[in-house]
């Protein structure tokens, strides 16, 4: 990637408008004619959204676009149709025991309304805000019950000398690790801050705030690499898709991919994922006392944020220099067969009407904020370059090439990739690989993304997921 160093939050800030004033358009127009009976938006087939029985896990962004929208431009009438979407449908994904997705769903939808709550965006309400505390309680509880030992291995940095693993589990069944739920344990965290335990057979509490962090050691240690093994493909930053642990013993059996082309290259929507996972929980984690974190997981904080650390510098490094085109964006997997036909990918902006490998603009909105966010984090020259890293992929993805400006269109941010291995994605007529498309997770991070921006810029009060 080229970073510009000298693009900012602020300069940004006309092009965070547009992207909202479209968005809001996009998500009025799509509550109007979308049939729930139909199941949910996943992604647009010549522009349209379609849904695929896959699982139900973009419900929560497509309530949660129109909440966001409501948030950036003070429109309370969009906020009403978000929380009354969230109270009406939303309540099955609470209990929803066989995913993983808690976090996607859950934090988009209860996780933002609570939030505005407590900016004083929403009027101050005893009994909503008792709903929205309860719903993100018991879906960090459920969610921590999908839960698999793992054995520990030598005591070692990268899991911080815990003496026990684990990890929440994936639809797949209980030996599947993905690198998705980086992003969706944090619903755990928040669980926790609000006094919530898992409670299983003879009243014995699970402690959640401990599970996610072990999930996160777990992750670091099995599915992140860091380039000092002697594997193959052991290139720093690098992230695959799936670990397979065996279930009669707990250990780590190899890595596999279900979206990316291979589990020794990179799918890069599971780099994002990773990105903005440990990014987040880092600033998350300066808000826990270290007695208090010790006391809850029974581990050293200092040792597991260094382990968190590794992984976000790691994995935001990757991206950055190995996994993007020169504007910021990336391609959907950057080992695909088809990039040996693009050698000079990475010195060029990013062609989503190329011949041979689509682009996939939603893994980038989502790597662009973790980006920001852990430069933010580790502040000064150490941060400023992920930073800017980020904001450069930000103006890419809000400029023209990207955004669905097209009435026609139901999507707001083009070319996304969803699962290109199974062949479901459109490929427009005359085009060789899909592009033209949007996916409802890709439009939620790029309004999460210039949410981001837009408070920074403004100076306005910064966004977390926790309370």
């Amino acid at each position: 990637m080229k970073v510009d160093s000298k693009v900012t939050a602020k300069s940004l800030l006309p092009d965070v408008e547009r992207v909202f004033k479209l968005a809001a358009k996009k998500c009025k127009a799509l509550d109007k004619s979308w049939d729930s009976a139909n199941g949910t938006p996943v992604f647009t087939e010549n522009g349209k959204y379609t849904t695929r029985g896959w699982t139900e896990w973009t419900q929560g962004f497509v309530y949660g676009n129109a909440i966001l929208c409501g948030d950036a431009l003070d429109d309370a009438k969009l906020i009403k149709l978000g929380k009354k979407r969230t109270m009406d449908h939303m309540l099955p994904h609470v209990t929803h025991i066989g995913v993983h997705d808690h976090g996607f769903n859950n934090l988009s939808t209860y996780g933002n309304l609570l939030r505005l709550m407590n900016e004083k965006k929403i009027k101050e309400d005893a009994w909503e805000r008792k709903t929205y505390e309860n719903a993100i309680a018991a879906s960090g509880a459920v969610q921590a019950a999908r839960w698999s030992g793992a054995q520990p291995g030598k005591p070692a940095a990268d899991t911080a000398n815990a003496s026990e693993l684990g990890y929440v589990y994936s639809f797949n069944g209980p030996h599947s690790l993905f690198i998705d739920t980086m992003r969706t344990v944090r619903i755990l965290g928040v669980a926790w801050q609000l006094g919530h335990v898992l409670m299983h057979e003879n009243d014995k509490a699970a402690n959640l705030l401990k599970r996610s962090v072990l999930h996160g050691l777990t992750t670091n240690r099995h599915i992140v690499f860091h380039g000092k093994s002697g594997h193959t493909y052991d290139v720093r930053g690098r992230t695959a898709h799936e670990g397979v642990f065996n279930r009669n013993d707990g250990n780590f059996r190899c890595r596999s991919t279900q979206q990316g082309y291979s589990p020794f290259s990179t799918w890069t929507r599971g780099l994002a994922w990773a990105i903005c996972g440990y990014a987040e929980e880092l600033e998350f984690f300066k808000k826990i006392g270290a007695a208090e974190f010790k006391k809850a997981t029974g581990l050293n904080k200092a040792a597991v944020v260094k382990a968190y650390e590794q992984a976000a510098k790691d994995t935001a490094d990757h991206f950055i220099k190995e996994a993007t085109a020169q504007d910021g964006v990336t391609y959907w997997d950057d080992g695909a067969p088809g990039m040996a036909q693009m050698p000079n990918w990475r010195d060029e902006d990013a062609n989503p009407y190329n011949d041979h490998e689509p682009v996939d603009s939603g893994a980038s909105a989502i790597a662009a904020q973790g980006l920001i966010r852990l430069g933010r984090y580790l502040g000064g020259a150490k941060g400023k370059p992920y930073v800017q890293a980020g904001l450069t992929t930000a103006r890419t993805l809000f400029g023209d090439l990207y955004l669905a400006t097209k009435p026609s269109h139901q999507g707001i941010l083009l070319h996304n990739i969803y699962h290109q291995p199974n062949g479901w994605d459109n490929i427009p007529k005359g085009r060789k690989v899909p592009c033209d498309e949007s996916a409802m997770w890709g439009d939620y991070h790029l309004l999460e993304l210039a949410n981001l921006v837009k408070r920074i810029g403004e100076g306005g009060k910064y966004p977390t997921f926790f309370i």
